[in-house]
């Protein structure tokens, strides 16, 4: 959506993520990928999705909703069912898993928010909170508006970090060099910065974008009247050579890097700073521990075209 709607709802999501709050969650999310990395190291054999990028965000997520611990088992299902319904190619199948996701999801988040009314919480860090009570001198929003903003923070707070976590790790094991120049800096917070904006350039966790035209624009010589739905090719700008010096090369040193990742303008990912802290203390954090990782089996993708990702991806680990 648009302002002034959209104006509304990002500056009451901004408002609980900004750089502060965000700063402040980083021991919190210390503590959690630390508790992964031991658990990993316990069993030796892991699924570097299922057992570590798919559990950061959803902790996180789940942590700025107030989502009970013991209630957050579904979260990612019902994640992974509602954007595969969003593929530009769609089965019946799909589509009918992606409305069963939809109805259990907004069934849960309806009883979740009327929780979240009876026992408000502090609106400055707490996201449903300030969604329920709305910013100042403006008005709440709807009942249906609050739960497809709440759907949207979990479905893109999830799925692209647990996308870019993964695609990371799995990227590195393809360029050897750069992992271990990575390694070596893992104590670089700079340097680890840089690294996260080449795996977002690198492998764009999602790679199509859709845009309907107010005006009539030109775009490559062609003339595109109001209200014409477009289709943005993401991943697809992000490996421009006319952009970036041999795009299809991982170069964790590169810079400049003005890749486009998280969209641009008014509707820049409103979560980018939080995305950018998970996968440096993730990332810094793994190889920090586990140097050595090597992946065991071929990988598993999702299989879609506009988010890009992994759903398994074995590993062994050691120290």
């Amino acid at each position: 959506n648009d302002p002034p709607l959209h104006t509304r709802v990002r500056r009451a999501i901004v408002g609980a993520i900004s750089q502060r709050h965000i700063a402040a969650m980083e021991p919190g999310l210390i503590k959690l990928v630390d508790g992964l990395l031991a658990a990993m190291n316990e069993k030796r054999e892991v699924d570097l999705i299922d057992d570590f990028a798919a559990a950061i965000p959803i902790g996180i997520i789940g942590n700025l909703l107030g989502v009970p611990h013991d209630e957050r088992g579904p979260l990612r299902g019902w994640s992974l069912d509602i954007l595969g319904a969003l593929e530009p190619v769609l089965t019946v199948e799909r589509a009918a898993k992606g409305n069963r996701a939809v109805t259990d999801m907004l069934a849960y988040l309806k009883t979740l928010v009327d929780e979240r009314r009876a026992h408000l919480r502090d609106p400055d860090t707490d996201v449903l909170t300030r969604l329920i009570v709305g910013e100042d001198g403006t008005d709440p929003l709807t009942e249906t508006q609050l739960l497809h903003q709440c759907i949207f923070l979990l479905n893109a707070g999830h799925e692209t970090t647990t996308n870019l976590i993964g695609s990371a790790l799995h990227a590195l094991c393809k360029w050897p060099d750069e992992k271990q120049g990575l390694i070596a800096r893992t104590g670089d917070n700079e340097a680890m910065k840089t690294a996260v904006e080449e795996f977002l350039r690198y492998e764009s966790s999602v790679q199509l974008g859709n845009r309907i035209t107010t005006t009539e624009v030109k775009v490559g010589g062609f003339r595109l009247p109001p209200d014409s739905r477009i289709t943005i090719g993401i991943g697809a700008a992000n490996r421009d050579p006319a952009q970036f010096s041999e795009p299809d090369r991982l170069d964790i040193a590169r810079e400049p890097n003005r890749h486009l990742a998280f969209a641009f303008g008014i509707h820049t990912c409103a979560g980018i700073n939080l995305a950018r802290l998970e996968a440096r203390i993730a990332l810094s954090r793994f190889l920090r521990r586990f140097p050595r990782y090597v992946l065991t089996a071929i990988p598993v993708r999702d299989g879609r075209a506009r988010f890009r990702g992994f759903l398994h991806l074995p590993a062994s680990v050691t120290a």
